[in-house]
């Protein structure tokens, strides 16, 4: 029997309110309670009414999840340890840094288990200073997403296993508001979630094992092919790369191209799980690594290669959708305006990864190997990617696997305490009270036309492509004076629809030819009884290769028209 000791800390909704007040925030809470989710609901909020949010990571892999940069990065300080008042200067007269720090209000640093204590308050350095402001971080809203509980920053020689970021100085002066999430939404496993609240609480015991052990061996059982995670990457590498010598065939190469700062360009590169050079054959085992849930596919989504032409490869996924894959962007975008851009088909061998890469991903089958576990976290890591109990597999685990780092557990009670004080402290608010607190918070960093001070409110993102939308530009025109993509400008149409804001955008039906409209149309009533929410894999599987994502998405505007 396994025993977890239960606690309700914080909903989504909760947090976002207490986020909408201005608060800096920890935002935290077990693997599939949705932090990522709630996060993402901010930063839209924060987009809608026009605020300058810096959205960063510790991790170039995190940062590429959330669509920013490392935090190292958007401050300038790239791998420093310290700044002094040289350093600082040196900062400030980078232009292009001092037009962002100037304006930005609030500032998002996710994964923040991977940064160390001292980085974290070389970020508040460097916002007071910028800011002119001897609040905390400067004034600037911080808000830190992450888990403790996940793999810790890489040590340099000489330094404590614990310098999390709990331990800075500007963590414990900045009076953050703990919000635990406690509910669950990937998986309502009771089986893999008891496990895991049970390693998470520092109860790994032998009930556990044994459950754990009833894993193993088991993935010649079932039907496909789970991916295997090692903590070391020379074992990563080995199988995929025997694994995929073993299909017999041709290797088809797909190189990754790329636009804008040279610079962001290789950060980008280096922090893409999507590889420069994309080696692949029919049969390969893949796995997607973005999240297009339009299309069909997230973070993690397993298939298979079931043919390669010209068009790309088409991908069967464990659920036995196909899915003909185009290539798809990262990019760094600051104002609107896009910096650098990378291009490649979202797609990575998956016989293997390593468990640090696995961070943040959900997988339907996986196969964890922790025989080699060299860090406390590390089985908590890897045991958490799994989506059910049925579709997880271990090879084998040392002591080491099952331990978490006994000063987090220590801190995880205090956490949740804080949070439980918060949660109570929020409900008992009138939402009256509420509302006009959160729209004050708004009016006080909102940009506005004449600085902050002024009373003309600057225009959101969307509203500037309304504009080009007026004057009937086209996409690629609309595309190149905003410079943004055109995804992303039929992304702003379907938002100003949504709200009921968009002017006539009939004229743009003409950029899907009249056979292909039509051909496009019928696809969607052809399949709309298994497909009323009416996404685009689906019709892109009747329509094939000829017939882009892009322009189903377009002529999916005019359905209701």
């Amino acid at each position: 029997m396994i025993w977890v000791i239960l606690y309700n800390t914080m909903t989504q909704e909760q947090a976002l309110d207490i986020l909408k007040l201005g608060k800096n925030v920890y935002l935290t809470g077990s693997a599939g309670s949705g932090k990522t989710h709630t996060l993402n609901r901010y930063i839209e909020y924060l987009k809608k009414h026009d605020v300058a949010v810096g959205i960063t990571a510790s991790t170039g892999i995190a940062a590429t999840h959330m669509g920013g940069v490392t935090i190292h990065s958007y401050l300038g300080i790239g791998i420093k340890d310290s700044l002094d008042e040289h350093d600082l200067e040196s900062l400030e007269s980078k232009q292009y840094l001092y037009k962002r720090l100037e304006k930005v209000k609030v500032l998002i640093i996710d994964e923040i288990s991977m940064l160390h204590h001292f980085r974290l308050d070389l970020v508040e350095q460097v916002l007071r200073h910028f800011k002119r402001n001897d609040k905390p971080f400067g004034g600037v809203q911080i808000v830190l997403c992450g888990d403790f509980f996940q793999l810790p920053p890489v040590r340099a020689g000489g330094q404590d296993e614990s310098h999390f970021a709990y331990k800075s100085r500007s963590f414990k002066e900045a009076g953050f508001a703990v919000c635990y999430l406690s509910e669950q939404h990937r998986q309502k496993d009771d089986v893999l979630l008891s496990i895991l609240e049970g390693i998470r609480s520092g109860g790994a015991d032998e009930s556990i094992a044994r459950h754990l052990n009833k894993r193993a061996g088991k993935s010649d059982e079932i039907i496909g092919q789970p991916t295997r995670l090692y903590t070391h990457n020379i074992d990563v590498d080995s199988i995929n790369q025997k694994e995929l010598g073993q299909i017999l065939g041709e290797r088809e190469t797909f190189e990754m191209s790329s636009s804008g700062n040279p610079k962001i360009v290789e950060i980008l590169k280096k922090s893409c799980l999507a590889p420069e050079k994309l080696e692949l054959k029919k049969g390969a085992r893949v796995m997607f690594v973005k999240n297009n849930y339009d299309i069909g596919y997230v973070n993690g989504t397993l298939g298979t290669v079931v043919s390669l032409d010209g068009s790309g490869p088409l991908v069967e996924t464990v659920d036995g959708e196909r899915i003909l894959v185009e290539k798809t962007s990262w990019t760094v975008e600051e104002n609107g305006k896009v910096l650098a851009e990378i291009k490649q088909f979202p797609l990575r061998l998956a016989w293997a990864i390593t468990v640090h890469k696995s961070q943040g991903m959900s997988l339907d089958l996986v196969e964890v190997d922790l025989t080699k576990s060299f860090e406390r976290g590390m089985g908590y890591v890897a045991l958490s990617r799994a989506r059910t109990w049925e579709g997880l597999f271990v090879k084998g685990f040392n002591e080491m696997a099952l331990l978490v780092n006994e000063e987090v557990l220590s801190i995880d009670g205090h956490l949740k305490e804080r949070s439980e004080n918060i949660a109570k402290w929020i409900s008992e608010i009138s939402d009256e009270d509420k509302s006009r607190a959160q729209k004050g918070f708004l009016a006080s960093v909102a940009k506005t036309g004449k600085g902050d001070s002024g009373k003309v409110k600057k225009r959101s993102t969307y509203d500037e492509t309304k504009d080009l939308l007026l004057e009937k530009r086209s996409l690629s025109d609309i595309a190149k004076a905003r410079s943004i993509t055109k995804e992303t400008v039929v992304s702003h149409i379907e938002k100003l629809l949504e709200e009921d804001s968009a002017p006539d955008i009939y004229y743009l039906k003409n950029e899907v030819s009249g056979s292909k409209f039509k051909k496009i149309i019928e696809a969607f009533e052809e399949c709309l009884e298994e497909n009323p929410d009416r996404r685009l894999s689906p019709v892109k599987n009747i329509l094939g290769p000829n017939i882009s994502y892009n322009d189903i998405r377009l002529a999916r505007l005019f359905l209701d028209k």
